[in-house]
């Protein structure tokens, strides 16, 4: 018999986790925004958004919310590391702030 396994989507960000996520949900839903076919990403970053900014100090996601917002950071992180890969130095040095970042918010709360 196989073991069900469950998740706990109750997330506890710090003060540089909330920020990291706002900006991500806002960026996507920006680009997103006009497009049909990008409804339900920019319907559950939008609830996302406003979890984080209601000031609750856990958050508490949907398996779709936790699933889609953990596709585009998965997104983010391979993005900026391909122009980290073709980049000048200033580039490089911008970029790779970010790529940490991004790489600890991902180790931290969204790695299975």
């Amino acid at each position: 018999m196989k073991k069900l396994q469950f998740r706990n989507y109750n997330f506890e960000f710090n003060k540089n986790d909330k920020k990291l996520v706002q900006n991500i949900c806002k960026t996507v839903i920006k680009q997103a925004e006009g497009d049909q076919k990008y409804f339900a990403e920019v319907k559950a970053l939008s609830s996302i958004l406003e979890k984080i900014k209601s000031g609750d100090e856990t958050i508490k996601l949907t398996k779709d919310e936790f699933t889609r917002f953990r596709y585009q950071l998965e997104v983010n992180i391979k993005h900026f590391k391909d122009q980290i890969k073709k980049g000048w130095f200033f580039k490089k040095w911008l970029y790779k702030s970010i790529l940490m970042q991004y790489e600890i918010l991902h180790e931290n709360h969204f790695k299975d």
